[in-house]
């Protein structure tokens, strides 16, 4: 689907650490010193889903594709970014582009790596990042108004409606809060409007608390980014980065997986970030299945049948009859269709049905 999660943070956070983690590689360097990432790096990551590996243990097939989500690891951002300060307006342009918000917050201490502010605060951290993108966004916000504010003394009653409500968005971003928690409260047709701005501060947001090697299960500072995700509804999880960066290196799932339950983890705190990350972008997985190929889609949740199967082939929209949907559950337990059949488990659904997440499907179309 070409969806993008942003990692954003001050610098020295462990933003290139996370990233070269995540795709296995050194593509992103990571240094001791301020503004060590300077353009945005780009890694497509392969989602770890153990239902793909059961449906390839299955059908044996002779092509795999699994679902992947993009990440960008985008310069650190300092006070004053919106003014210029640091890599201010690179940062703000690139991160505009993503659809969604990976914030790394720095919840460890350690006197051999430089904190841009001198000490470990994780409040004053993401109040620092949060007031940037929010100065960003009201510039934004107060370039169209200047253009509809002309246009509203014409008369023009949607025009003026426009205005009243981007005033009412700038009255919000005086108090210092973020343009979702106005979103939320908006009409359908409101909420277009604010569409328009791709606003920075409206984006999903995923706090990551960056903790030692020692801490994998939180201490007083992952406490803080906690509480702060709670109250704006967000994702939290905690992961070291040092730790994950380690079990890169290692070749094996087994050899992963060994290492994980010696520090008392089930699952590594990368393969947690991807899932919280598909769930924060609101996607689900679909899966076709035969001995010729076994392939994950992933897909907007609540996305009807004919939506789903112009994921493949537009053809398959265009000339859409039916989905024959078998759960994933009941495959998993009778491992064939011709079984599945039998027990009267395969479905066949039409133009209304809304894929769910796990469905293997096949379609049927005509044009």
């Amino acid at each position: 689907m070409g969806l993008k999660c942003g990692i954003v943070g001050l610098p020295n956070v462990g933003k290139s650490t996370l990233f070269n983690a995540l795709t296995e590689t050194t593509n992103a360097e990571a240094s001791n010193y301020p503004f060590c990432t300077i353009e945005p790096n780009l890694g497509t990551v392969i989602i770890n889903d153990p239902r793909v590996d059961e449906l390839v243990k299955i059908y044996n097939p002779k092509k795999i594709v699994p679902s992947t989500i993009e990440f960008v690891d985008i310069a650190g951002l300092v006070k004053g970014a919106s003014k210029g300060e640091g890599l201010g307006n690179q940062f703000l342009s690139h991160i505009r582009e993503v659809d969604a918000i990976v914030h790394i917050v720095r919840c460890f201490d350690d006197e051999n790596i430089i904190h841009v502010d001198g000490n470990v605060d994780p409040k004053r951290d993401i109040e620092i990042i949060e007031t940037e993108l929010i100065l960003k966004d009201l510039e934004t916000l107060e370039k169209r108004l200047e253009k509809i504010s002309k246009i509203s003394r014409t008369g023009d009653k949607k025009t003026k409606a426009d205005a009243e409500l981007l005033e009412r968005l700038k009255e919000h971003f005086g108090t210092g809060r973020l343009a979702k928690y106005f979103y939320d409260e908006l009409s359908d047709e409101e909420k277009s409007v604010i569409d328009e701005l791709q606003l920075i501060t409206n984006k999903p947001v995923l706090y990551v608390a960056n903790v030692s090697d020692t801490e994998v299960k939180g201490n007083k500072y992952t406490d803080i980014v906690n509480e702060i995700a709670s109250k704006e509804g967000a994702k939290f999880l905690i992961l070291s980065a040092k730790i994950e960066s380690e079990i890169a290196l290692l070749s094996s799932k087994e050899e992963k997986q060994e290492f994980l339950n010696s520090i008392g983890l089930e699952e590594s705190g990368l393969d947690r970030l991807v899932h919280e990350s598909y769930k924060l972008l609101g996607l689900i997985t679909f899966f076709t299945a035969s001995e010729r190929e076994v392939h994950s889609w992933t897909i907007p949740s609540g996305l009807k049948a004919p939506q789903g199967a112009g994921k493949i082939h537009t053809d398959f929209e265009k000339g859409f009859i039916r989905a024959e949907i078998i759960k994933y559950k009941d495959f998993v337990i009778y491992e064939s269709e011709q079984a599945i059949k039998e027990k009267g488990l395969l479905y066949v659904e039409g133009k209304e049905y809304v894929i769910e997440d796990g469905d293997i499907v096949y379609f049927r179309f005509n044009v």
